[in-house]
């Protein structure tokens, strides 16, 4: 990227956020601080009025209004892709949300660009996996966001998979994530004095209540890394048979795999699970194809199981 396209970039960063670290512009673009204060001197010389405190960071005066931003082609592009994405994976307030974000993207863009989005649009699809079980259609996600910003308490009414029962909880949030087809709120439960993780689509009512937390919670980034810290692993190592590699698809991931190695006519794989039990179970559909290297406990969860099925 030349300097022009650098500098163009680094004020619609700062356009993005109020305050805005000379360190985060320097990691984007890969270069040096020196660089960063040489290309903020270049706006202040084109008279962006920018106001910079040391140790905090860069932001443009307030009230100070700036031509709208273009989009690129690439970039008008991925907002299409995204918006396939948002419309299968979150629920109906986001897509509603990002739908209206969309209208004012293609709003200022070229009349070409518009052309090109349309007749690209209906190539781009995200599918459902049949296989994969649906929660039911909730619009929680934006009201948890929106209760996590404003520091305000959420009562939900929750069923909780382990006793399959409904209980109500207030629950400080803290964040959300989405993992294997499934939205997550990671929140300080007050029933449990403790953190707890809910699955979306399985909050039936929620409501933000007037009561502020002022408790400063881990960074969502922090406690997801803690909880997998607090997991205990086991490391399986096993060899599968390269003509049966087709139909562990996905699966694989799901069980925690790590890498894979070429072995001759088989496959060495590795995995990192927390559920020998679990793992066992899904090792006995391709079992008669594969051969388990470690664990012992693994080997003897198996037969076990091959026990008890053979009994009956």
């Amino acid at each position: 990227m030349n300097r022009i396209d650098r500098v163009a970039n680094i004020l619609i960063q700062l356009q993005s956020k109020r305050v805005v670290k000379a360190q985060d512009i320097a990691s984007r673009f890969e270069i040096s601080l020196r660089t960063v204060y040489r290309d903020i001197r270049t706006l202040e010389e084109a008279g962006i009025p920018l106001i910079g405190e040391a140790g905090v960071g860069y932001s443009i005066m307030d009230g100070y209004k700036l031509p709208p931003v273009m989009f690129t082609l690439e970039e008008a592009t991925a907002f299409l892709t995204a918006e396939k994405l948002v419309e299968k994976l979150t629920d109906t307030s986001t897509k509603t949300a990002y739908t209206s974000a969309m209208f004012k993207v293609r709003s200022v863009l070229r009349n070409n660009e518009k052309d090109y989005l349309e007749n690209i649009e209906d190539h781009i699809q995200v599918i459902d996996n049949p296989y994969l079980p649906k929660g039911e259609e909730n619009n929680h996600i934006q009201t948890i966001l929106q209760s996590i910003s404003l520091k305000n308490i959420i009562s939900i009414n929750y069923f909780a998979n382990h006793n399959q029962k409904d209980t109500k909880r207030n629950v400080e949030p803290c964040g959300i994530y989405y993992q294997g087809n499934k939205w997550y709120l990671i929140g300080f439960c007050q029933l449990r004095n403790d953190y707890r993780n809910f699955r979306i689509d399985r909050i039936s009512g929620i409501k933000v209540t007037d009561i502020k937390f002022s408790k400063l919670h881990p960074t969502l980034k922090a406690f997801l890394k803690q909880i997998t810290k607090e997991k205990e692993l086991f490391t399986v190592v096993m060899t599968v048979k390269k003509d049966i590699i087709s139909y562990l698809g996905d699966q694989k991931y799901y069980n925690g795999f790590v890498s894979q190695k070429e072995m001759g006519d088989k496959i060495e794989m590795t995995f990192l699970t927390c559920s020998l039990e679990g793992f066992a179970r899904w090792y006995m559909m391709f079992g008669d194809s594969a051969d388990i290297i470690t664990p012992q406990t693994l080997k003897d969860n198996v037969k076990k199981i091959a026990l008890a099925i053979s009994k009956k």
